[in-house]
C-alpha cells in the first residue's frame, strides 16, 4: 500500500499558493503518483549520483595500498553494505514518496528534525563546496587563470541546474555518464598495458592498508550521499524499480569509480584522481570529463542542501536550493583546503539518521500514513544521532559507519523499549 505524507502546515500551503502554484519537485509534500518516473529516467541521475570523483580519489588510495585480490574483496563486501543500506532507503522513499527530511519529521520530530536536516543538509552544502574547488584549483593551475574566477563561475552554473531540479538532474546526468565511463577506461586500459598488467601495478604497491580499512573505505566514500537515496528514488513508479535501480547504479557506479581510480592511482602513485590523470597525459580529457562529473555529483549534493533547507524554514527548495549554493561557492576554496576533516567527522552523524529511519519505517508504518500527528521532538531518536556519531568518531577499531548505525539502533530500540510506541 502506497504512504502518502500529507502533513503540510496552513502557513506552508498560503505560502506555496502564493509565491509558486506548481512545485515540481514537491519539497514538502509527498510524491503523488502522477509524477512517478520509470527506470531509465532515475537510473541515469542515480548512476550520475553515485559517480563520484571524490570515489576515484579514494579508489586510488586502495589501489596505492591494496593488492588486486584485496582491492575487489574490499568493493564487493564495502558495496554490498553499501547497497542494502540504500536499497532499503529506496524502498522507503518509493513506497511513501517522501524526501529524507520528510521521513525524518515522523522519526525524529518535526522539530527534531532539524537536526537531522541540519547535518544532512551542511554536509551535502560542504561536499558541494569541495567539488566545485576539486575542479577549479587544478583547472586554474593548468589553464593559467584566478582559481577565484572559475570557483565562483562553476558554483553559480551548478546551482542553477540544480536548482531547476530533477528534470535538470536527469539531462547532467546522462551527458556526464558516458563520458566518465569512456575516459574511465581509456585510463584503465593504458595504465595497464603500460605497467605489465594489473596484478603487476597493484603489486607495487600493495600492503600499505588492510582489507578491513578498505572496506571502511569503500563505505565511507558514500554513506553521507547514500543517506540521501530517498530524495532521488521517491519520484520511482514502483517499489521495485526503485530498490533495482539503486542497487545496479550503486553497484555499477561506485565500483566502476573506485576501479578507475585504483587502477591509474596504482600505476602513477598518485591518490587525487586529477593528476592521476594529469600524469596519464589526459590533462584537457580530465578537464573536461571529470568537470562533468563532478557537476552531476554536486547537482545531487545540492539538491539534497536545498531539500534540508526547505524543511528547517518551510519554504520552497528552488530558493534554499540558490541559498546553499552561494554558501557553498563562498566557502569553496577554505573547505577544500581545511575543511574536509570536520566534514568527515560529519559524516558519522548521517549512517545513524538512515539506520534509525529504517528501523522506525518497518516498526511503526503508521507514523506514515497521512493521519499520523507527528511529534514535537523523539527524544531517543534525536539522541540515537548524537551518540552515534559520538561513538563513530572515538570507536578506534571496526568500521566507523557500521559503530555509527549499531549504537543509534540500540538508542533506538531502548527508546522502543521505555516509552513502549506502537
Amino acid at each position: 500500500m502506497k504512504l502518502f505524507y500529507k502533513e503540510v502546515s496552513m502557513s506552508s500551503k498560503k505560502h506555496v499558493e502564493k509565491n509558486a502554484p506548481v512545485d515540481s519537485d514537491f519539497s514538502l509534500e509527498a510524491v503523488p503518483e502522477s509524477a512517478r518516473k520509470g527506470f531509465r529516467s532515475l537510473f541515469f541521475v542515480m548512476l550520475g549520483f553515485t559517480f563520484f570523483s571524490a570515489s576515484m580519489s579514494v579508489g586510488a588510495k586502495l589501489g596505492n595500498g591494496l593488492d588486486l585480490s584485496g582491492f575487489i574483496w574490499a568493493c564487493l563486501i564495502g558495496g554490498l553494505i553499501l547497497c542494502i543500506y540504500c536499497g532499503f532507503l529506496a524502498y522507503i522513499g518509493a513506497d511513501t514518496g517522501m524526501t529524507m527530511d520528510l521521513l525524518c519529521r515522523r522519526v525524529f520530530g518535526k522539530k527534531g528534525s532539524y537536526l537531522s536536516s541540519f547535518v544532512l543538509g551542511f554536509t551535502q552544502i560542504g561536499w558541494f563546496g569541495v567539488g566545485v574547488a576539486m575542479f577549479s584549483i587544478p583547472t586554474a593551475q593548468l589553464i593559467g587563470i584566478n582559481e577565484w574566477i572559475l570557483t565562483i563561475a562553476a558554483g553559480l552554473l551548478m546551482t542553477a541546474t540544480a536548482a531547476t531540479g530533477m528534470k535538470a538532474l536527469e539531462v547532467v546526468s546522462t551527458i556526464s555518464v558516458p563520458l566518465i565511463v569512456i575516459l574511465g577506461v581509456y585510463s584503465m586500459v593504458t595504465a595497464a598495458g603500460d605497467g605489465g598488467g594489473l596484478i603487476a601495478i597493484f603489486e607495487q604497491s600493495a600492503g600499505k592498508i588492510t582489507i578491513f580499512t578498505g572496506i571502511g573505505f569503500v563505505i565511507g566514500s558514500f554513506i553521507s550521499g547514500g543517506t540521501a537515496t530517498p530524495n532521488f528514488i521517491r519520484f520511482a513508479r514502483t517499489k521495485k524499480i526503485a530498490v533495482w535501480t539503486t542497487i545496479i547504479a550503486f553497484f555499477i557506479g561506485n565500483t566502476l569509480m573506485f576501479c578507475f581510480g585504483a587502477v591509474g592511482g596504482a600505476f602513477t602513485g598518485k591518490d587525487d584522481i586529477f593528476y592521476v590523470m594529469i600524469a596519464q597525459g589526459l590533462a584537457i580529457p580530465a578537464i573536461i570529463v571529470l568537470g562533468a562529473n563532478i557537476w552531476t555529483t554536486n547537482n545531487n549534493a545540492l539538491y539534497t542542501g536545498g531539500l534540508a533547507l526547505a524543511n528547517i524554514f518551510n519554504v520552497r527548495m528552488k530558493l534554499t536550493t540558490w541559498i546553499a549554493g552561494f554558501v557553498g561557492t563562498g566557502l569553496a576554496i577554505w573547505l577544500y583546503w581545511n575543511f574536509v576533516g570536520w566534514l568527515n567527522i560529519l559524516n558519522c552523524a548521517l549512517p545513524p539518521i538512515g539506520i534509525i529511519v529504517i528501523l522506525d519505517y518497518f516498526k511503526n508504518r503508521s507514523k506514515f500514513q497521512s493521519t499520523y500527528a507527528a511529534k514535537n521532538i523523539n527524544w531517543f531518536n534525536v539522541f540515537g544521532i548524537i551518540i552515534g556519531a559520538i561513538a563513530a568518531n572515538l570507536i578506534s577499531w571496526g568500521i566507523a559507519a557500521v559503530n555509527a548505525m549499531v549504537i543509534a539502533g540500540l538508542c533506538w530500540i531502548i527508546g522502543q523499549f521505555i516509552t513502549k510506541e506502537k
